[in-house]
């Protein structure tokens, strides 16, 4: 079938093609970089963790007058937790791993303040349970015996107290020692105190889930007791987070009625929540992404119903010169991919052009090039698709039709 006779009619009513085109191109556009943000928030979403997420229990305490936290109150709750039927391990803490909330620090293999190899990192303080109370995997080193926790009783003191021993993730460990000879090297801090890498674990993931140092995390064994509040992390064995989830707060609460145990969820829930604005966009950009193909698909389906039926008299004449039904349906199937082309040349250009103000504006990762040829093959489908059912009643006008006048 020629193009030419296509090109002629759709240039009686261009104004109705051109404007489809339009819509095509600019659903190509955003299709294309939706899509690609949307995988990129998915992907970051399902990152590992590196903690048993699901099998953690956090809460918080509360003081309820100026009896406040000290380290016989840690030590006291410590044992309760740990005596309850169904739990594993646990530590305390000052924050929650991935609350988007928690202590920021800087590690330099040399201590030079102007070092460029210094790198971010969350700082956990945690006991000699913290390993198996956050379901971490130790690949190297060891972790902190009992006799390594120090006790800080406010920041300042915090920031005296020395560091002999800290663990650090695989992922801090390779950027401070790119040769990959991290275990028993000395780092600094930039209050200046040195202190030896005694172990590694493979993962775990820092407080903050936009960070791009997210990987970065260290172990310090401190107990900092707050001064009306204090963390605690709970690991159950499988099977046992929902009966210790009810329990809990009365076994706290039984050992110092005078405070109030809040927050008392999983940590699974903790993460979910900290990803509760990634959700949020992922779901907005797929409806945009579908709202858009619909008004597509409608736009082509108008087209082609229209041309259909301000071309019923030639189709007829057509059909009376000897044009199968398959010679109409291929005609306006191929006049709706001419239309769909020429929609995805110039949505590909606004594709890469839109990427280009993304990266700019939001320093967002460049838009894979992966996604353009997928949504130009998507788009051509749901041309034909939409087009189908016009050509389908174009080819059931009968030849009759060209004989009459009206």
């Amino acid at each position: 079938m020629e193009i030419r006779p296509i090109l002629s009619a759709m240039l009686r009513n261009r104004t109705g093609a051109v404007l489809v085109a339009l819509q095509i191109a600019i659903t190509l556009a955003v299709l294309c970089n939706a899509g690609f943000i949307v995988q990129q928030r998915l992907d970051k979403m399902d990152r590992p963790t590196g903690y048993d997420a699901a099998n953690i229990v956090t809460l918080q305490t509360v003081a309820i007058d100026k009896s406040g936290v000290d380290a016989s109150q840690i030590a006291a709750d410590l044992r309760a937790l740990r005596a309850m039927p169904g739990v594993a391990a646990a530590s305390p803490t000052p924050q929650l791993p991935l609350s988007n909330s928690g202590i920021g620090w800087a590690l330099s293999p040399t201590g030079e303040p102007d070092d460029p190899d210094r790198v971010n990192i969350s700082m956990y303080m945690v006991d000699e349970q913290g390993l198996d109370a956050l379901g971490m995997t130790l690949a190297e080193g060891r972790w902190f015996g009992p006799e390594e926790v120090e006790t800080a009783t406010d920041l300042e003191e915090l920031i005296r107290l020395p560091m002999p021993s800290v663990v650090l993730t695989r992922a801090a460990a390779d950027k401070l020692f790119p040769e990959g000879n991290a275990l028993g090297q000395t780092v600094y801090d930039f209050p200046g105190r040195s202190m030896q890498i005694v172990g590694i674990v493979d993962k775990a993931q820092g407080y903050f889930v936009n960070s791009q140092s997210a990987e970065n995390s260290m172990f310090w064994p401190v107990l900092v007791p707050a001064n009306d509040q204090q963390y605690y992390i709970v690991r159950t064995r499988p099977g046992e987070r929902d009966a210790v989830l009810r329990e809990v707060e009365s076994v706290l609460l039984a050992g110092n009625p005078r405070r109030l145990v809040r927050d008392v969820r999983s940590l699974a829930d903790v993460v979910g929540e900290s990803y509760g604005n990634d959700r949020a966009m992922t779901v907005t950009l797929l409806a945009v992404m579908g709202l858009l193909v619909a008004v597509t698909v409608l736009g082509i389906f108008g087209l082609m119903s229209f041309n259909v039926s301000r071309r019923r008299k030639q189709i007829g004449t057509r059909r009376a010169l000897g044009a199968r039904r398959a010679d109409i349906v291929r005609h306006f199937l191929l006049e709706s991919w001419v239309i769909t082309t020429v929609g995805v040349l110039a949505g590909t250009a606004l594709a890469v052009g839109l990427s280009v103000w993304l990266v700019g504006s939001f320093e967002l990762p460049k838009l894979d090039w992966r996604y353009i040829p997928a949504g130009i093959i998507m788009l051509w489908a749901v041309g034909q698709a939409a087009a189908y059912g016009p050509a389908r009643r174009a080819a059931a006008i009968e030849p009759a039709v060209a004989t009459r006048s009206v």
